[in-house]
């Protein structure tokens, strides 16, 4: 007849998987970390490759000519890297059930959107080359392209708040709003590029300047809330630079210009480097948390083999010599035991309540962009027009924008101002 395990020998077995299913989550991790960092690198090349692109489209060829060829051949390496890393997900066996619970399938069709993107990248630069596209339609393709890789993003760091490590949940949401802030200011200094560059600025363009500097500053807001204490002085300091001022005079030349106003082309040129200055300095943040990222992956990595091993070891030991039934009669290893357990429920209490103020954090966004879409689609709007519906609404209504468009989302038809009125 076979015996009942002792109770102590049955939960020190259970903790031992624990820790192996712990230790594989922070290999995982530390995966998709790469491929986060591999994603933002690709945006950045792409945003600058949009930028010079658009100011030699709309000079008619005249400017940015070799600064263009310089961004395509700085952003190759970072190209081929994702590709690469990409293609590898596609890779794996079938039947290998852990390849499959390491991605999901919306995953795996963002990768597939962004590699034949990728694929379609040398004809679309040969169209911008021979100039048989114009600057705006180059533009919108580039920020497709680059939507893309942000939606892919988007939803790696999401997958990656699955393991719960804390020293990763606050720094992988601060990264995440600073990559949609700062492509928000890639499309401001491709769009500002262009304006500057033609000499000519509507209204309608104004607008949508006005959108992406508001874009920027709700995913910097964030990013500042979760950011560590150092980055956040450094991102303070940032904006009351010189820098900062000179960009902010050539945004009330663009915003406040008339319509008719002529505007000197060669100030594309100064706006360019303003705005690629700090689009350079969020960069450098995006390097930092990245840096952060990886370094607490490898301590993670590192303390779950340690707790692994501290585990065996245990586990190794009551076999050899079972304990009593209960903590209280238990001596040694099973008190031992028990006091790992109270440790490991310390720890996952700590990291829910970081997990849970990430998840928030996450959820908000995209409550407001699933809001927005709902607006575009039922009353025909422009995303900047959605927003600003939005915006107006929880305004009049003294309401929090999270809280319009969660009632937006519930109560299609909740009476919101008319376009024409906002």
């Amino acid at each position: 007849m076979s015996t009942v395990p002792p109770p102590a020998g049955a939960a020190s077995r259970l903790v031992l998987r624990a820790k192996r299913l712990e230790m594989q989550a922070a290999h995982r991790l530390g995966e998709r970390i790469a491929l986060v960092d591999a994603l933002r690198e690709c945006i950045h090349a792409l945003q600058h490759e949009r930028g010079a692109s658009s100011v030699y489209l709309a000079s008619g060829g005249e400017r940015f000519a070799q600064e263009r060829l310089d961004a395509i051949a700085a952003g190759a390496p970072a190209l081929a890297r994702l590709a690469a890393l990409l293609a590898a997900q596609g890779e794996a066996d079938a039947d290998d059930a852990q390849a499959d619970a390491e991605v999901d399938a919306p995953m795996l069709c963002r990768m597939a959107w962004v590699l034949l993107g990728l694929e379609a990248l040398p004809a679309q630069r040969a169209a911008v080359q021979a100039r048989q596209t114009s600057a705006q339609d180059a533009i919108a393709a580039y920020t497709a392209r680059i939507a893309s890789l942000v939606q892919l993003l988007s939803h790696l760091a999401d997958a990656s708040l699955l393991p719960g490590v804390p020293s990763v949940l606050r720094p992988l949401v601060a990264l995440l709003h600073l990559v949609q802030a700062k492509e928000a200011a890639g499309q401001e200094r491709a769009a500002g590029a262009h304006l500057f560059a033609s000499g000519g600025c509507g209204a309608q363009q104004q607008e949508h300047l006005a959108h992406l500097i508001d874009a920027q500053e709700r995913g910097l807001r964030v990013f500042a809330d979760f950011a560590g204490a150092a980055l956040r002085a450094d991102w303070e300091a940032l904006q009351h630079g010189e820098g900062a001022v000179r960009l902010e005079r050539l945004r009330r030349v663009l915003c406040a210009a008339r319509p008719g106003t002529v505007l000197d082309a060669a100030d594309s040129e100064a706006w360019f480097a303003a705005a690629s200055a700090r689009i350079g300095a969020l960069g450098g943040f995006e390097c930092a948390l990245v840096r952060h990222l990886r370094t607490e992956c490898v301590r993670h990595a590192a303390e779950a083999r340690q707790a692994l091993h501290d585990s065996e070891g245990l586990l190794h030991r009551l076999r050899a010599q079972p304990p009593g039934s209960t903590p209280a009669d238990a001596p040694g290893e099973a008190a031992a035991l028990h006091a790992l357990l109270q440790t490991q429920a310390e720890r996952l209490a700590r990291t829910e309540t970081e997990l849970q103020a990430a998840r928030r954090a996450l959820s908000e966004r995209k409550v407001i962009e699933r809001a927005k879409g709902m607006l575009m689609a039922r009353l025909n709007l422009s995303e900047e027009a959605a927003f600003r519906m939005l915006q107006k609404t929880s305004m009049d209504q003294n309401r929090r924008l999270l809280d319009v468009a969660e009632a937006a989302l519930a109560l299609p038809d909740i009476a919101f101002a008319r376009p024409a009125e906002i």
